[in-house]
C-alpha cells in the first residue's frame, strides 16, 4: 500500500494551539500578543457564521445539531437504567461557549483551596482570584470580586418571569438566602444568575479573546482541522500531523505544543499518539511513547435531574412559543431591544444549597427554567411548565474517555460511570427531596405545581428515588478531570501544576480535562481561568529557557 503524501506548513511556530474552544480562543490571545511569537491554532471546527451562535436562545438550534455540536453519546450507562446519553461539545470557534448556558459561575473557594491542598502550588482560591478579576468584563464595575475592563463580559439577565420570582419567593421560605451574586467565592443562596453576554448577544470565547486578535500577522488559524497525532523526537513534542481538505499536513513548533481540545478531545488525542494507558494503547496497536495512566481517566461531570413541573396562572416560554403572535412579539423584541425570550439564557434563576444537613456546604445546585421539553433538540412541551434541575456539586462517581478504534474520525467511547457510587445515589435521592419541597412552599400554591417528572408515581423512599434519578437524569454538560493535576508521585496525574505532561517536553494540556476535581458550579468561566493563568505560565517559562541559554552562551 502507497505511503500518503504529507505536506508541510512553512515555518516553526512557537507554540501549535489544538483547539479553538473556550481555552484555546484565551491562548491564542495571550501568546500572540508578543509579536515576536509565531502563534498556529488548529480548530475541528469552522466559524462562527450561523446567527444562532450569536442570539442566546440559538442553544435551542445549537444542541443536537451536526452543524454545531459534534453529537457525541456516552456509552449506555448501568447508572441511568441502560440509557445513552447525547453528549454536546461545541463544533465551531469558540467551543462550548458558542452552544452554552452562558452562566457565568466560578465555583467556590474551597474548591480551588482543595487543589492547593492537593500540593498544587498556585491554585488556591487566592491565586486565581486576580486571575477571575483580570478576565472579567463585570456590569458590577471593579469590586473586591470583580474587574470591569477584561475582555469577558459579564451582564444581568434581559428578561424576567413571575413564575421564576415565585421559585425565588419559595427557596427564601425555606430557608435559603437571597443573593444578588454568587462568585464571591461562596455561592449559598438563590438569585438570578450572571451571563456572558454583551447588550443581548452571546459572549463566546472567539468573540471575546480570538476574532479581535486574528488580524495579527503572527496568529494563524485554521480550521476544519482533524488532528491524527501529536509527533514527538523521543520524549518531546516538536509538532502534529493533521487532516485538512483530504490533506495529510504536518506542523512544526520550536516551543510547545499546547493541547487544548477538552475534556473529550484532549485525552483522545493524547491516546491517538501514544501517551495513556498501555493496555488501552496496545488494544489499537498504537506504540507507547509514555505509558500514562491517567489520561482518560477520572472524567466528572455534573448530572442533573431534570423535574417538570406543570404550572397555572403564569407565563412560561411553552406557551409563547406555540403561539404564533406570540413568536412575533418575541422576534420584534429581540429585534428592537435585543431583549425578552431570545436573549435568555437556558437558566435563569440559581439555587446553591445542601442536599442534606449532612453537608456544611452548598452541595447541589439548581437551574430553573420558564420552559420544558423532553431532550435539547426537541419541540418544547405545549402545556406551562418550568423546569427545576437539582445537580450533585462534588460527585464521587468517575469515568473514562477511551478511543473506540484506532482512527481519528472515529468518536471516542465516553462512560461517565454515573452515579456508581452509594453517595452519588443518596445525594440524586435528596436532591429530588429537595424539590419536592421546594414546589410544596406557600409561594407556589397559587400556580399549583403538578409533578410531571419524575411523577407522582414516584415514592419517596431512597430505592424510588434512586432508580427515578436514573430514569431522568441528565448531563449538564460540564466533562472535567481526563488528564489530571497532580504531583509526579501520583501515577494517575497527567500534567503538573504548570499544566506540562509529566514525563515529556514541550507539551502540555489546558482545558477542562486539567481540573483534578470539579468545581462546584458552571465549568465554563473556571476554564477560561485556566487558559489565562497557563498562558502567563507558559509566558514566563519561555522566558527562563532563554535566559538559561543567554546566560550558557555567555
Amino acid at each position: 500500500m502507497a505511503t500518503e503524501a504529507v505536506s508541510r506548513l512553512e515555518g516553526d511556530f512557537d507554540y501549535i494551539v489544538v483547539g479553538a474552544g473556550s481555552a484555546g480562543c484565551v491562548l491564542a490571545n495571550r501568546l500572540s500578543a508578543d509579536q515576536r511569537s509565531r502563534v498556529l491554532v488548529l480548530e475541528a471546527g469552522g466559524r462562527d457564521s450561523w446567527i444562532w451562535f450569536h442570539i442566546p436562545a440559538g442553544y435551542l438550534f445549537a444542541i443536537g445539531n451536526p452543524r454545531a455540536d459534534w453529537m457525541f453519546q456516552t456509552e449506555k450507562e448501568p447508572g441511568l437504567n441502560g440509557r445513552s446519553l447525547n453528549y454536546p461539545r461545541g463544533k465551531v470557534i469558540g467551543g462550548c461557549s458558542a452552544i452554552n448556558g452562558m452562566i457565568s459561575m466560578r465555583g467556590q473557594a474551597e474548591d480551588y483551596d482543595h487543589w492547593r491542598q492537593l500540593g498544587l502550588a498556585g491554585w488556591g482560591w487566592d491565586d486565581v482570584l486576580p486571575v477571575f478579576k483580570r478576565l472579567d468584563g463585570h456590569f458590577l464595575g471593579e469590586t473586591e470580586y470583580h474587574g470591569a475592563s477584561g475582555e469577558w463580559r459579564v451582564e444581568p439577565l434581559r428578561v424576567r418571569w413571575d413564575i421564576l420570582d415565585a421559585v425565588a419567593k419559595a427557596a427564601t421560605e425555606m430557608g435559603i438566602p437571597a443573593t444578588t451574586n454568587f462568585n464571591t467565592g461562596n455561592n449559598n443562596g438563590v438569585g438570578y444568575f450572571h451571563v456572558n453576554q454583551k447588550r443581548g448577544v452571546r459572549m463566546s470565547t472567539a468573540r471575546a479573546f480570538l476574532k479581535p486578535v486574528l488580524k495579527r500577522p503572527n496568529l494563524r488559524l485554521e480550521t476544519g482541522v482533524l488532528v491524527e497525532k501529536v509527533l514527538f523526537d523521543g520524549r518531546r513534542a516538536v509538532g502534529i500531523r493533521f487532516r485538512q481538505n483530504g490533506r495529510v499536513v504536518e506542523a512544526r513548533a520550536r516551543g510547545e505544543i499546547i493541547l487544548s481540545a477538552g475534556a473529550v478531545g484532549s485525552p483522545q488525542i493524547l491516546q491517538l499518539s501514544g501517551v495513556g494507558p498501555a493496555e488501552w494503547l496496545d488494544e489499537f496497536g498504537i506504540a507507547p511513547v509514555l505509558d500514562k495512566p491517567g489520561v482518560g481517566r477520572n472524567l466528572q461531570d455534573h448530572l442533573q435531574q431534570r423535574a417538570i413541573f406543570k404550572v397555572q396562572g403564569a407565563k412560561t416560554l411553552n406557551t409563547t412559543y406555540h403561539s404564533l403572535v406570540g413568536r412575533a412579539l418575541i422576534g420584534t423584541e429581540y429585534a428592537l431591544f435585543q431583549s425578552g425570550p431570545l436573549a435568555m439564557a437556558p437558566s435563569q434563576l440559581g439555587i446553591f444549597t445542601m442536599s442534606s444537613s449532612d453537608h456544611e456546604r452548598p452541595n447541589i445546585e439548581f437551574h430553573v427554567q420558564p420552559l420544558s421539553l423532553d431532550k435539547f433538540g426537541e419541540p418544547l412541551h405545549r402545556f406551562p411548565a418550568i423546569t427545576v434541575s437539582a445537580c450533585n456539586l462534588r460527585p464521587t462517581s468517575r469515568g473514562t474517555i477511551r478511543l473506540r478504534s484506532g482512527n481519528p474520525s472515529d468518536k471516542p467511547m465516553i462512560a461517565p460511570n454515573y452515579l456508581s457510587t452509594f453517595e452519588d445515589k443518596r445525594v440524586a435521592a435528596d436532591a429530588i427531596r429537595v424539590t419536592r419541597r421546594l414546589m410544596r412552599q406557600p409561594a407556589m400554591r397559587v400556580h399549583a405545581p403538578e409533578e410531571y417528572l419524575p411523577g407522582p408515581g414516584v415514592g419517596d423512599d431512597d430505592a424510588s428515588l434512586a432508580k427515578a434519578a436514573g430514569d431522568i437524569g441528565t448531563t449538564i454538560f460540564h466533562p472535567i478531570g481526563t488528564a489530571k493535576m497532580g504531583l509526579p508521585s501520583d501515577p494517575t496525574a497527567v500534567v503538573d501544576e504548570r499544566l506540562r505532561v509529566i514525563g515529556l517536553d514541550g507539551l502540555r494540556v489546558v482545558d477542562a480535562s486539567v481540573m483534578p476535581t470539579i468545581t462546584s458550579g458552571n465549568t465554563n468561566t473556571p476554564t477560561i481561568m485556566i487558559a489565562d493563568k497557563a498562558a502567563q505560565m507558559i509566558i514566563a517559562d519561555a522566558r527562563d529557557r532563554q535566559g538559561t541559554s543567554s546566560r550558557n552562551a555567555a
